[in-house]
């Protein structure tokens, strides 16, 4: 429910080029992108409800894998990780084909929603955690670099493995690289508020919300 003082927030703008350090700035002030698109919204509709956006982040220095999170990077532990600027070919093309039928609505159309047709350099430099088993590509996660920040943009993986957890385990290795590279902040996105498909974000620990007031805050439902 939004009560009468509530301020609508509804902003967007296209940028060919955003330096690490911009891009810092923006994701403190919660906006997202995708390639070269920046928006940021306070209000979203899930399931024909008008919920509260939330942007959360993650303050690195202070986290720690939980006792389910170990067990996850345990049970992928045979799988094979590459981290790289973001390459897409027909395998990724397909698995992405595969993976968005998995959702009921607001299908995405193409992996070009999300990212730049030149996504390892514009509008920023960006990266993407490659999990192959064998020569089989499992799962995809790409992400923004800034100065102090990680920022995961998509994850897609094979349907067929849900059991493996394996979009979780691509934040999980985000994470882990945040951490390996000493950044400060690790942005998985948007949540809403109260339940929605959008809770697995909400479950690490040293978690941060955006007041959309200037302010990060630790998270609490």
């Amino acid at each position: 429910m939004l009560d009468d003082n509530f301020l609508l927030i509804n902003e967007a703008f296209n940028a060919q080029s955003v330096s690490p350090f911009e891009m810092d700035l923006l994701l403190e002030d919660g906006w997202r992108n995708f390639g070269t698109y920046f928006f940021r919204h306070n209000i979203g509709i899930y399931r024909g409800d008008l919920r509260r956006v939330i942007p959360l982040r993650i303050f690195v220095p202070g986290f720690r894998f939980s006792r389910s999170q170990r067990k996850n990077l345990s049970r992928n532990s045979d799988l094979r990780i590459e981290n790289r600027p973001i390459i897409i070919d027909d395998e990724k093309l397909d698995l992405f084909d595969r993976h968005k039928q998995r959702f009921a609505e607001h299908v995405p159309e193409s992996i070009y929603t999300f990212l730049s047709t030149s996504p390892a350099s514009v509008p920023s430099e960006a990266f993407e955690i490659c999990v192959y088993e064998g020569e089989k590509l499992l799962a995809v996660s790409f992400y923004n670099l800034g100065e102090e920040s990680v920022s995961g943009i998509y994850a897609m993986f094979e349907p067929a493995e849900l059991k493996r957890g394996l979009g979780i385990l691509t934040m999980l290795l985000e994470i882990q690289f945040a951490q390996e590279t000493n950044r400060k902040f690790y942005y998985q996105g948007y949540a809403y508020e109260g339940p929605s498909f959008y809770d697995y974000k909400k479950r690490f620990n040293s978690l941060e919300m955006y007041d959309w007031e200037g302010n990060w805050l630790a998270f609490s439902e």
